[in-house]
């Protein structure tokens, strides 16, 4: 009997804890008041100035390697999140010293709620956060190898190296489908062009990055893998049915959902035939609240990408005005790189909105109120990155030790072969050997194993101009070898690699990044495809040409 009191007596004081929590309305609390995360964010918001509620869903960038006084005003105000783009980042430590002084800043607001900071952090050649951390196969290398355990690792290691800087959010994984070949704006960050495999992938790199204590947010919903156009530049408008959209785009997102994922990006991107308007879904009200929310049930944070991209703004008329329909679209953070100035017109029209229409209001507090339960439960939930990170620790986690080791398994997984006469090349057979390329580490890791080599090297980020001028001089070095090995990645490295066909020398091509510049280039004796510029991929080529290990990889779409 005495038992059973004591129950009961349990049951009425958590009764009444919950009730006082939505009763006492007048009782003071912030961020780090100790109630249930929900009865606490909607207790926070119903305190909340217009000013404040607006703030909160806003994340601006800051040029230049420190955040300025117009970026520390923002969170003063009360801004919710901040990004760190790649301008921000060749000195990590400056990094978390920035992020410590903003995260301090933000809790001297009257609720002392922190910030949410996100950056771009893919794995591959989409890494924001530069300086010391790894560069790693990247995405198309995960799905060459097809493991969800790749998938896993890559985005535990990648999120233990920013989460030491103090970032919270990061934009990953990037589910979109490599559907158009011809695109560049996408490319290597895709997983493949299979809708299962990459939303297993996607599914495997959002538990990784969870796990670490990075909150993951799988993007470009609904989908931009099936245009070559960029976002960045202009609406791409991508033309496919409702039956091929639902099978196709939605199926990555909805491995993801179904998971719990608890962010997701939406993209600058038109359907016409699914939305005549031609609306992008970021600006959509029926692709981000009916489709998302209620059709898939998605039920944590939808982010915009970033606003200041042409494929918003120029829809909408005005960046005011983008920032308006985002927001009524659905999406509860809409993000600009550029730092609003404090009377911009995005601030002052939708604040003034906010006073004169009652539905824009509740979407804003509504917006919020998701933003701060979000990040009641991250703050509190055990994992999170720290607030205040140490710049004098850094280097304890950065490169992540453990990362390095994987990464080069990782990448010698996910080598595949397009074309194979004769390997593995022996170094004993190959002649005297010439390599043809424009990354240090390719060369270094092609004369360790070919003593009698030389070397043709160009710039990475080649033009025309010296794309001719290898065309018009590489003849008179590749006629006095045997062996040609040419790294290939892109048209222009596609152009000197066809121009050596003409010297009948063996040639082997090392096809990294867009895998499909090699596609015309059969002619070749072998082909290794590794997608990458990374260190680990160049010692992963390597050792596939010389038999150092069995290729097991294959190309993760269809030519």
């Amino acid at each position: 009997m005495k038992k059973f009191f004591c129950i009961v007596c349990a049951f009425f004081l958590c009764a009444s804890f919950f009730a006082e929590v939505q009763i006492n309305l007048n009782q003071e609390v912030d961020f780090w008041s100790e109630y249930p995360s929900d009865k606490l964010a909607k207790a926070i918001t119903d305190r909340m100035t217009d000013e404040e509620l607006l703030s909160q869903i806003l994340m601006f960038g800051w040029a230049g390697a420190e955040p300025n006084q117009l970026l520390f005003d923002w969170v003063s105000r009360g801004l919710g999140s901040v990004k760190v783009f790649g301008w921000n980042t060749d000195d990590i430590k400056l990094v978390a010293k920035s992020i410590t002084n903003l995260q301090k800043r933000s809790v001297t607001g009257r609720f002392r709620i922190p910030l949410f900071v996100a950056t771009d952090q893919e794995g591959g050649w989409i890494r924001h956060v530069k300086g010391e951390t790894l560069i790693t196969p990247g995405n198309m290398a995960i799905g060459s190898s097809g493991y969800p355990a790749d998938s896993w690792y890559s985005a535990f290691y990648i999120s233990r190296e920013i989460k030491a800087l103090g970032i919270n959010m990061n934009f990953a994984p990037t589910v979109d489908l490599f559907t158009d070949h011809d695109s560049t704006i996408i490319g290597t960050r895709s997983f493949g062009d299979n809708p299962e495999k990459a939303g297993i992938l996607g599914a495997a790199w959002a538990s990784g990055s969870e796990a670490a204590g990075v909150i993951p947010t799988v993007k470009h919903f609904p989908g931009h893998g099936d245009t070559s156009y960029d976002s960045h530049i202009n609406l791409p408008e991508i033309d496919v049915d409702f039956d091929t959209f639902t099978k196709r785009e939605l199926v990555p997102f909805m491995y993801l959902i179904k998971q719990k994922v608890p962010a997701v990006m939406s993209g600058h991107l038109s359907f016409p035939k699914i939305d005549p308007s031609g609306t992008p879904a970021s600006l959509s009200k029926y692709f981000l609240t009916d489709l998302l929310r209620g059709q898939l049930g998605f039920e944590g944070l939808i982010i915009t990408d970033d606003m200041m991209m042409n494929g918003a703004t120029m829809f909408a008329g005005s960046l005011s005005a983008a920032f308006k329909m985002a927001i009524e679209a659905g999406n509860d953070i809409v993000i600009s790189s550029k730092c609003a100035k404090l009377q911009e017109a995005l601030w002052v029209n939708n604040l003034n909105l906010m006073g004169r229409d009652s539905e824009f209001h509740a979407r804003v507090k509504d917006a919020a109120y998701r933003v701060i339960k979000a990040k009641l439960d991250y703050f509190k939930g055990g994992n999170a990155a720290p607030l205040y990170p140490d710049p004098n620790s850094i280097a304890k986690f950065v490169p992540d030790r453990d990362g390095q080791k994987f990464f080069l398994e990782q990448a010698c997984r996910s080598v595949a072969v397009e074309k194979q006469t004769s390997l593995p090349l022996d170094p004993a057979s190959a002649g005297k050997v010439l390599f043809v390329g424009s990354l240090p580490k390719f060369f270094q890791e092609g004369k360790k194993r070919f003593k009698e080599s030389g070397e043709f090297s160009f710039t990475y980020e080649i033009g025309p101009n010296e794309t001719q001028w290898v065309v018009d001089n590489i003849g008179k070095l590749a006629g006095g070898y045997d062996t040609l090995i040419v790294l290939v990645y892109n048209e222009r490295t596609a152009r000197i690699a066809q121009w050596l066909k003409q010297y009948g020398k063996r040639t082997v091509i090392f096809s990294i990044m867009t895998p499909t510049a090699s596609f015309g280039l059969d002619w070749a004796d072998d082909i290794l495809v590794g997608y990458s510029y990374s260190n680990y991929t160049m010692q992963a080529l390597f050792g596939a040409l010389c038999g150092e290990y069995q290729i097991r990889g294959t190309v993760p779409f269809k030519n």
